[in-house]
């Protein structure tokens, strides 16, 4: 028999999480089987247990992509240095690009609220919101160093308060659908008196 191709085997790997996106927004988190997201990818029980045991380690897989994009854009905003406001300012165009229907928001806020009944779930959400939030962490190490924040600032009290923005307005977008961008980023900057 020949081998398949790691292009494919990535491709069919694709293809459950696009069916399992779209079960998601469509049924809801708690209410989409694993039935739904093999009847959805249009594949074999065999051919999507090959790759997911479970739709716990489908969402465990939709979060991680999620996290490893925004991780990386937080990781190339450390690498540019900018005032808290600014990087702030970027992670508001993060999360805009993310609010769509194609967007990872609306199932990010299903995996959310799904992890204060699921204890697997919110070990998932607990690992990869861990990661993000150690990422803002160095922008806020670097506010310390470059002299924008006070050289006594707790670093970690100011990442809890800073990070605390991030999916503050992704929630009031998804769910009352303001502030915009402009006014927020207008708000925080009052609050902090900058």
């Amino acid at each position: 028999m020949p081998r398949v191709s790691e292009d494919h085997l990535i491709a069919r790997r694709e293809q459950i999480l696009t069916a399992a996106r779209a079960c998601f927004l469509r049924k809801g988190l708690h209410n989409t089987s694993m039935q739904d997201l093999i009847k959805e990818a249009g594949l074999s029980v065999g051919a999507v247990y090959r790759y997911f045991k479970s739709k716990d380690e489908i969402i465990a897989a939709i979060a991680e992509g999620v996290v490893s994009g925004i991780s990386q854009r937080i990781d190339e905003l450390a690498g540019r240095r900018l005032p808290l406001l600014e990087s702030l300012s970027v992670l508001l165009d993060v999360i805009d690009e993310q609010l769509g229907p194609d967007g990872a928001l609306p199932i990010a806020l299903q995996i959310w609220a799904e992890s204060t009944v699921d204890p697997t779930i919110k070990a998932i959400v607990h690992e990869r919101y861990t990661a993000l939030r150690a990422g803002v962490r160095v922008l806020v190490a670097q506010a310390v160093e470059s002299g924008e924040l006070s050289p006594e600032a707790d670093i970690d009290d100011v990442t809890g308060a800073y990070y605390a923005l991030i999916p503050g307005y992704a929630l009031q977008r998804l769910l009352i659908g303001t502030p915009d961008r402009d006014g927020f980023l207008r708000g925080a900057r009052n609050l902090l008196n900058r």
